[in-house]
């Protein structure tokens, strides 16, 4: 078995092999070698704070291809700059190999407009800070949705929900002030339901039944009876009831009439109008309680013998008159007499009540 090895034919047999796999590997190489460009390597040029447009035109001319990525927006920098380059500037690489390039966008990053409609203000400004986008003025608008946004202006344009705008922006807010008080009904007899309805949206009302007489649902039927009636006073967002009829109102007088004992009140003016009378002020009662007039009065008999003593004591003794004694001594004589009859016929007891009760009614107050 040895000597079958060592044999000239086996030992022929395995260098050719060896010589046929040497030159399948060096053959191998040698096509990568001139394939991928083996040794030309070609350095990245500096193309950071070049416009896009400069810079894709030096890859171009270096053989180098391209492929260009949006960072997020910063105002420091101008519009479509290069920001970034990957591999960095300097570094060396094959021909044709894909560069990346982070440049500034043009403007901030679109956003969707939030759907805020008919959602209470407060909520609505929070949800439109959420997603980037800023609140300018605030327009107040009547409406029965007090305190909801009813629009959204950008640049003064009306925009809808998951409209896109860029990060950012500045957007007005159209909000409800609450009904207006006091609108005129407008008057849409004779008119037709789809003229009816254009007149009701302007004058901030809203549009309640509308039949029609055949049953159809024709827009061209002419009103000819509304409720409530015009000239009326009711406040915005009031529902409107229509009657229309492809006859004109003045054939359907007796439905007209009918319709009238239904839905107007009927004012007798028969009655006597009613009279309102002012009830005169409140005044709180005072407690100053008045002295009594027995104590008064028996105060000033007293007081009034002891003046009359005194001007004649005053006066000379010649100058006096029997006259004038005798008037002031007419009044002394008969209170006197008519207190000692009356102490006389009236019992103890009696006195004593009496007299208890003449120094009750003695308060004097000051």
């Amino acid at each position: 078995m040895l000597k079958s090895l060592f044999n000239w034919k086996v030992l022929l047999n395995l260098v050719v092999a060896i010589g046929v796999f040497v030159g399948l590997v060096w053959l191998t190489f040698r096509w990568l070698e001139y394939h991928t460009n083996h040794g030309q390597e070609i350095p990245v040029p500096n193309i950071v704070n070049k416009s896009v447009q400069e810079a894709i035109k030096i890859l171009d001319d270096s053989g180098l291809d391209y492929e260009v990525d949006s960072a997020a927006y910063n105002p420091k920098y101008r519009p479509f700059q290069v920001l970034k380059v990957f591999p960095s500037p300097g570094s060396r690489v094959k021909n044709g190999r894909t560069i990346i390039l982070k440049v500034n966008p043009r403007t901030w990053a679109r956003v969707e407009v939030p759907d805020v409609i008919n959602k209470y203000s407060g909520l609505a400004f929070q949800r439109l800070e959420q997603v980037g986008l800023k609140v300018g003025d605030t327009i107040f608008e009547p409406s029965i949705q007090k305190d909801a946004v009813l629009r959204i202006l950008f640049n003064g344009t009306a925009v809808k929900p998951k409209t896109k705008l860029p990060r950012f922006s500045v957007v007005d807010v159209v909000i409800g002030s609450g009904p207006l008080r006091n609108i005129t009904i407008p008057n849409v007899v004779g008119l037709t339901v789809k003229e009816a309805r254009a007149v009701i949206a302007r004058s901030m009302f809203e549009v309640g039944l509308v039949e029609h007489e055949d049953g159809s649902k024709d827009e061209s039927d002419i009103i000819y009876y509304q409720d409530p009636a015009a000239g009326d006073v009711r406040d915005q967002g009031m529902q409107m009831d229509l009657w229309a009829s492809k006859r004109t109102p003045a054939e359907l007088r007796a439905k007209i009439e009918e319709l009238n004992s239904i839905y107007r009140m009927k004012v007798d003016t028969g009655l006597p109008p009613i009279q309102y009378q002012e009830m005169p002020a409140y005044q709180e009662q005072t407690n100053d309680v008045p002295p009594p007039p027995a104590a008064t009065s028996k105060k000033e008999n007293s007081t009034a013998p002891a003046e009359t003593q005194k001007a004649n004591a005053q006066k000379p003794a010649g100058k006096t008159t029997t006259s004038s004694v005798n008037e002031q001594s007419k009044p002394k004589t008969q209170t006197s007499n008519t207190s000692v009859n009356n102490t006389t016929n009236k019992p103890a007891g009696t006195t004593q009540k009496t007299a208890e009760k003449q120094k009750a009614k003695k308060i004097v107050v000051e």
